[in-house]
């Protein structure tokens, strides 16, 4: 498994998990649930925003918030 915000982009994965109990809720309303597939659509330079695709809409993610997800990276693009 790797944390979200180790994929690069146009990698795809499915979300196993979250670190802490707050950014899962902050995300479930998002519609990130563990077994979604995300797939990472751009990454900011300097540490900024990772832009993903996930439940059919995109959300930006700040890189804190992609290094409290864990996924488990996709051999095929979504």
């Amino acid at each position: 498994m790797k944390k979200l915000s180790e994929l690069k982009v146009g990698d795809s994965a499915i979300i196993k998990s979250f670190v802490d109990d707050d950014i899962f809720i902050k995300l479930m309303e998002m519609g990130c649930l563990p077994g979604e597939i995300v797939r990472v659509d751009q990454i900011a330079l300097l540490g900024g925003p990772i832009s993903i695709s996930v439940a059919g809409y995109q959300l930006s993610l700040r890189v804190n918030e992609a290094d409290m997800i864990w996924v488990e990276k996709m051999d095929e693009q979504y």
